[in-house]
């Protein structure tokens, strides 16, 4: 079972990403965590919903994907 908050956490970070790509340094200084308890960027990547290239990330077209079907619950 996924964390709910680490759930929402991921959320923050695709809507904020479908606004544009942002580079890899100003999304390591915004998502990063050392907490084990909070891999929101460790956990978007890994599940593949967020593409990074080395300078640039950009969310995935199944990052949108799955943004959009948790953003309709809420609606």
């Amino acid at each position: 079972m996924n964390d709910p908050i680490v759930e929402a956490l991921i959320i923050d970070l695709l809507s904020w990403l479908a606004k544009g790509e942002r580079s890899y340094d100003e999304v390591m200084n915004a998502w990063r965590t050392s907490c084990p308890k909070l891999p929101v960027w460790e956990d978007a990547n890994d599940r593949g919903l967020v593409e990074n290239d080395g300078a640039f990330v950009k969310i995935t077209p199944s990052g949108r994907e799955f943004l959009a079907a948790r953003t309709q619950r809420v609606s």
